[in-house]
């Protein structure tokens, strides 16, 4: 008899990838075999990705609000080829269930398992709905998410909706056991900063301005840790070594929930993922959203943990090198405002999500009997 399987759709960014990541590790203790079906971009995070075989399935993102019949057309072909792939691939692996985990590349796997009968799931990490996920809410069989609430969900579809929150990398769980512990008044003050492409290139702007307009006695307690892309790195280090401050940047930490838990102040975009990574470990923020963001599924993410009072929310337009010089002399100035803010962080954290959503998923397995609330597996 073959062991249970499940496919994990997800591809694009490590957004999506990410939980996918924690969930597929959580099944691995369970026994659970996984296999991986991605994008090409995806398929860069396959070495890391705990799956018995990774699948290449053609996706593709109808992308800007001006979108040409020649676009359309060749996005409905591509989206058409993964779709067809995927009903291929499926029938050859005959997993217990798919689940999806937003963005196009997960689109034709999950729409291919609702074809085959197959029982599906998608985990919409934000906020608000994404686009793939409400074109696939009618047709899955249950659609757990990482907030409470979301914006954009078809009443009809209520019906299967799950709270599970986040899931979260092991990784995220070990960098969890260190206590938040506020700077001294003329100790070191850890500043950690990420964002992904668009806002690393935001961040190597504002960063070193600000950081020039800070009082010299608190640059020479810093020590900055930057995520910066590759053709910003040689600026930001000369920037920062005339101002003499510490610094160590790098276009990629694999270590990232490792820095966030040696921070005393995190400064980032607002994707969930970066959300729910910083409040199950629990670390002050500010957290400037991605202006352009589909839906402003950030802006939401981030004013939800700024209400708990875990976060400061400040949009890109109004975030000038002075305000942030402010507002980063402020908190290392005030621990009991940051130890605050780390432990309101670390309140709305949800570190079961994992195991919510695995629960989840050997219900839509038949392995384990549904949830009596009659939510998330009609």
């Amino acid at each position: 008899m073959n062991s249970p399987s499940v496919v994990l759709a997800a591809g694009g960014t490590g957004g999506h990838l990410f939980p996918a990541l924690a969930l597929a590790q959580e099944l691995g203790r369970r026994s659970i075999a996984v296999d991986l079906m991605t994008d090409m971009r995806g398929d860069r995070y396959g070495s890391d990705f705990p799956a018995r075989h990774v699948y290449k399935i053609p996706a593709a993102t109808i992308s800007g609000e001006r979108r040409s019949p020649i676009t359309i057309a060749r996005t409905a072909f591509t989206l058409g080829r993964g779709i067809l792939s995927a009903y291929r691939q499926l029938g050859s692996i005959r997993p217990g269930a798919v689940i999806g985990f937003g963005g196009y590349p997960s689109f034709p796997p999950v729409l291919a398992a609702s074809l085959r009968g197959i029982p599906t799931a998608i985990h919409e990490q934000n906020a608000v709905l994404g686009r793939a996920n409400r074109m696939l809410a009618s047709r899955v069989t249950a659609i757990a998410t990482g907030f409470p609430t979301v914006r954009h969900l078809d009443p009809a579809a209520a019906g299967k909706l799950r709270f599970t929150g986040n899931p979260v990398r092991d990784a995220v769980f070990e960098s969890a056991k260190r206590a938040y512990v506020p700077p001294s008044p003329d100790g070191e003050f850890i500043l950690l900063i990420f964002g992904g492409s668009q806002g690393a290139r935001f961040f190597s702007d504002v960063l070193p301005a600000a950081i020039e307009l800070l009082p010299p006695q608190l640059r020479q307690r810093l020590r900055i840790v930057q995520q910066c892309r590759e053709e910003d790195l040689r600026r930001v280090d000369q920037a920062y070594t005339a101002l003499g401050v510490q610094m160590e940047l790098a276009t990629f930490f694999r270590d990232l929930p490792e820095r966030m838990a040696a921070a005393h102040l995190v400064i980032g975009r607002a994707g969930a993922s970066s959300v729910a990574e910083l409040t199950v470990i629990g670390r002050p923020s500010i957290l400037v959203p991605l202006p352009h963001a589909i839906d402003n599924d950030q802006l939401n993410n981030a004013k939800q943990l700024a209400e708990s009072g875990g976060a400061l929310c400040i949009e890109q337009k109004d975030l000038s090198p002075n305000r942030l010089a402010q507002e980063i002399e402020r908190l290392a100035g005030d621990p009991d405002t940051l130890a605050r803010m780390a432990g309101s962080a670390k309140r709305v954290g949800k570190p079961d999500a994992v195991a919510q959503l695995a629960d989840l998923v050997e219900e839509l397995m038949g392995l384990r009997p549904p949830r009596q609330d009659g939510r998330g597996t009609n």
